[in-house]
């Protein structure tokens, strides 16, 4: 127990130094917006507070106990602060600790020695993850083939975030004959990887999210095995991931709107000599504020409901009858992830759309780029839309069971 307490007292610690980086990533994330450039210098600032132990089990230097659920409170909580600073900053960093949980949990199968050197790179050297594994709008599935000493990587992926920096991408694929589903590690340093370079939207620029194609590339044995399915578990992190990204560009929005409101001198209309006079932007920024604090305490929630609900995993999965409350319990703890993330992208997008009517005319000035949060926040919100979200919600209230997960959402 005094380990565990000692574990979580570091995150503790981990997540008040993000914290205190938020300015300085707002700093970088702003540079990298203006030059459509990959967020490099904020993800070092990250590298510096040690962030990365949340990521990696403790077996290998990190504070993740390695279980499925174990861990999301922390990792939660440091996303949104990472994305408080900067979007595209937390969808990368986000994007190598998801990968990170599919390396490193329970159901992997890759080599000791392979996740030991693994650890070792994400902790001493900074190693990005990227998840390979959209293929919408292009032509065929990514396969992969038997080869001596290995496997052989075929095709492209559509949607590769954290790119930018290079580092590794875990490949979901076919593997050819019986086409079950495989996972290959892939240095995209590798010269028969061409990356696109075709990420041009108008939000989460510094993500890179270009198309990546895989020629014919040789993966040796030890960085390939077959994937898992995907559990209600998961299914419910990947919600808060993306919640939690959202809540933190709409709180770095929040920041940057209270910054500049107390540098204006007169209020928004001619009998209000300053903003803190004028009960229209008082009432305005109390809202957007309120909105916040209130997805902000329902994230926490979810997260901490989640990493509380492991036990229940299990009978979810065999479907064991015996242990049926289980599974509706943690049925329940998925709809609530549900509930955060539709909470977070509402917060969110009213805050980032509210900085320029709130702070007028001369906010929108490209000397600040205050528009970059809303462009990031709407960028996001449309890569999964809450409509769906909502269905899902709605039929959980009236039939009270988790859909299937093929029909709430595609990898």
């Amino acid at each position: 127990m005094s380990m565990q307490l000692e574990g979580a007292a570091e995150a503790r610690a981990l997540i008040a130094a993000v914290r205190e980086c938020r300015a300085e990533l707002a700093d970088a994330g702003f540079a990298a917006d203006r030059d459509n450039a990959d967020p490099a210098e904020g993800l070092a600032l990250l590298a510096g507070t040690g962030a990365a132990r949340l990521a990696v089990p403790s077996a290998y230097g990190g504070l993740w106990d390695g279980t499925e659920h174990g861990g999301w409170g922390a990792v939660i909580r440091a996303v949104r602060e990472v994305s408080a600073g900067d979007g595209p900053t937390g969808q990368n960093w986000l994007t190598t600790v998801l990968v990170s949980r599919e390396l490193f949990g329970p159901g992997s199968g890759l080599p000791e020695a392979t996740r030991t050197e693994l650890a070792r790179r994400i902790l001493d050297e900074g190693l990005r993850l990227v998840s390979s594994s959209a293929e919408s709008g292009v032509t065929g599935r990514t396969t992969v083939r038997p080869a001596e000493g290995g496997v052989v990587l075929s095709g492209t992926k559509s949607f590769n975030s954290n790119s930018g920096g290079r580092g590794m991408a875990l490949v979901r694929c076919l593997l050819e004959g019986d086409r079950t589903t495989h996972q290959v590690l892939v240095d995209l340093e590798h010269p028969r990887v061409r990356l696109h370079d075709d990420w041009d939207n108008m939000g989460q620029r510094g993500t890179r999210s270009q198309t990546v194609t895989y020629q014919d590339v040789f993966v040796p044995d030890g960085l390939h095995q077959p994937a898992g399915q995907f559990s209600p578990g998961f299914l419910g992190a990947a919600m808060l991931l993306h919640a939690a990204l959202m809540q933190g560009i709409g709180e770095g929005a929040l920041d940057a709107l209270v910054r500049h409101t107390r540098t204006m001198e007169r209020g928004s209309l001619p009998q209000f000599a300053t903003p803190a006079d004028d009960p229209l932007i008082l009432r305005r920024i109390g809202a957007l504020s309120s909105g916040l604090a209130a997805s902000r305490a329902l994230l926490h929630s979810a997260a901490d409901q989640l990493e509380a609900s492991g036990g229940a995993e299990e009978s979810h999965d065999t479907g064991d009858t015996g242990d049926a409350r289980s599974a509706g319990e943690l049925d329940a703890v998925i709809i609530e992830c549900f509930r955060a993330k539709v909470a977070s992208v509402e917060a969110s997008l009213a805050a980032a759309a509210g900085i320029h009517e709130i702070t007028g005319a001369r906010s929108t000035s490209n000397a600040y780029r205050y528009d970059r949060y809303w462009r990031n926040a709407r960028t996001f919100a449309s890569h999964d839309p809450i409509d769906a979200k909502n269905v899902c919600i709605g039929g959980y209230e009236l039939g009270n069971r988790l859909p299937p997960l093929s029909t709430i959402i595609r990898f």
